[in-house]
């Protein structure tokens, strides 16, 4: 289950990139959260407002990842903020 929520995380990352893209511009992080990101099922919305910063700089999933603001970019990339149970093989 683990490397399906990777792949989840990546393309909202790849989707938030098309966002902008079709915006023709670069967005700020607060306009990703109010144009894309609030309204997606895969994002903790309570937990982002809370820990995601203000401006928002990370996006929590409701798996173990989520998304972060890379400046230098302008774009957003995964990363890991929960456990991840151990392989039970």
């Amino acid at each position: 289950m683990s490397f399906e929520q990777v792949e989840e995380a990546w393309q909202l990352s790849d989707d938030a990139r098309a966002h902008s893209q079709a915006a023709g511009r670069d967005l700020s992080p607060q306009e990703y959260w109010d144009q894309f990101f609030s309204a997606s099922p895969l994002v903790d919305a309570e937990r982002t407002l809370r820990e995601g910063g203000q401006p928002v700089a990370r996006i929590f999933l409701r798996s173990p990842y989520g998304l972060q603001w890379r400046p230098d970019h302008k774009d957003w990339i995964p990363f890991r903020h929960g456990e991840i149970p151990p392989f039970a093989g």
